[in-house]
């Protein structure tokens, strides 16, 4: 069963250089928020990690086509509840002069998908009065 929009609100994501996987995170984005406010949470802190890499080609992959195409300037942004969200993502994209956003299927984002359930798995934890 599929958590409701809005619900609990996960994120998960990999870096990765020369082929070489070199950290990863996931957490907890909210509750209740919803599936934009979570992408857009992960993409944030995605970019806040590789800072460290000013001068790389980043390639942001993701299985959202609203981030992907609004980061892209493809897509405006109108309105939502991840508004934040987005203007934080956009203003740490432009510190990065050589940055892209590429979609891609769920199917091939699986280790952050994974990363995300994990997350997810806390979160319910922490509700139930667990950890």
């Amino acid at each position: 069963m599929a958590e409701p929009n809005p619900g609990i609100g996960t994120y998960g994501f990999t870096i990765y250089k020369n082929g070489r996987r070199l950290t990863d995170g996931h957490g907890f984005a909210g509750e209740p928020v919803t599936n934009n406010f979570a992408e857009y949470e992960g993409l944030v802190k995605a970019l806040q990690k590789v800072r460290e890499y000013p001068d790389e080609e980043i390639v942001v992959y993701s299985d959202s086509k609203l981030v992907v195409n609004q980061m892209e300037g493809v897509w405006k942004f109108k309105k939502g509840a991840y508004v934040d969200k987005f203007l934080k993502a956009r203003e740490l994209a432009k510190t990065f002069p050589h940055i892209r956003f590429k979609w891609i299927r769920r199917e091939e984002n699986s280790e952050a998908d994974e990363l995300s359930r994990v997350a997810y798995a806390h979160a319910l934890r922490r509700k139930k009065g667990g950890l």
